[in-house]
């Protein structure tokens, strides 16, 4: 293992916020291996990495909700002389609808994606986590810290990886491994198409680029900070959600959503 190089695995690194964290971590000097289903997409990021000067990423285009796909990620790195010095966990997607009138189908897709896979993810590779001093950030969303009608599924899961992944931070501290959680408001991505959100996601004041949430989640890993919420408005938000009372932060969120259902309606 000792002469296995470390390189940061970036799951999601096709579009969004899992392409502008693969740029961050390149333009800080890591080595990395990308991660997500389409290989053309990887392909041209890992060449545009490569024209800055840095070494060319890995490309392993993978469908991480097929069973194995997580020991074939190992697999490959392996053949490729590398193993894991930081994780990050990116991929996911969400839906936007009353989860009884959605598909269960692509709602338990959602929750083997969203939390299985991070989960296994997380904990695959921390031996090589702490052979090379890295660590493991895990995006999560602003969503974990409230209840969410009209997205309850997705907004379960966001709540899952807060709570496991701040966990992860005090149990993989003696160990001398990072762990963050990511935890971004709205920000203009293929996510919102995905979910299927029409118009915008929030008020303007929230929102985020994806270059500056991960220039946030990158700086937060590095401090070792537990969680990190990039955006003054959306720090204000979370600390106003702690003192709000959960009866009214779901009517608020409710309303929201309805609102929404009826907009994509018109």
């Amino acid at each position: 293992m000792a002469d296995l190089r470390p390189v940061t695995l970036i799951t999601g690194a096709s579009a969004g916020i899992g392409v502008a964290l693969a740029r961050e971590f390149a333009r800080h000097g890591h080595a990395l291996a990308l991660v997500a289903r389409r290989a053309d997409r990887l392909n041209l990021l890992a060449d545009e990495i490569a024209a800055s000067g840095a070494p060319r990423p890995i490309v392993i285009a993978s469908d991480l909700t097929l069973a194995g796909a997580v020991r074939a990620i190992g697999e490959l790195l392996t053949a490729s002389g590398a193993e894991p010095q930081y994780v990050v966990n990116n991929a996911g997607f969400g839906l936007v609808g009353v989860a009884a009138s959605l598909d269960r189908a692509e709602q338990l897709a959602m929750i083997d994606l969203n939390m299985r896979l991070l989960t296994e993810l997380s904990l695959a590779f921390v031996g090589s986590l702490h052979r090379h001093r890295g660590g493991l950030l895990n995006v999560g969303s602003m969503a974990g810290f409230l209840p969410g009608p009209g997205m309850a599924v997705y907004y379960a899961t966001k709540a899952y990886v807060l709570s496991f992944t701040e966990a992860l931070h005090s149990e993989f501290k003696p160990r001398g491994i990072k762990v963050t959680v990511l935890c971004p408001g709205p920000v203009p991505t293929e996510f919102a198409a995905r979910a299927g959100v029409k118009g915008g996601l929030a008020p303007g004041m929230l929102t985020q680029t994806a270059e500056a949430v991960a220039a946030a989640g990158y700086a937060g890993l590095m401090r070792n900070q537990r969680t990190v919420v990039p955006g003054l408005g959306n720090r204000l938000v979370t600390l106003a959600i702690r003192v709000f009372p959960r009866r009214l932060l779901l009517r608020i969120v409710d309303s929201r959503q309805s609102r929404r259902r009826e907009a994509q309606k018109a």
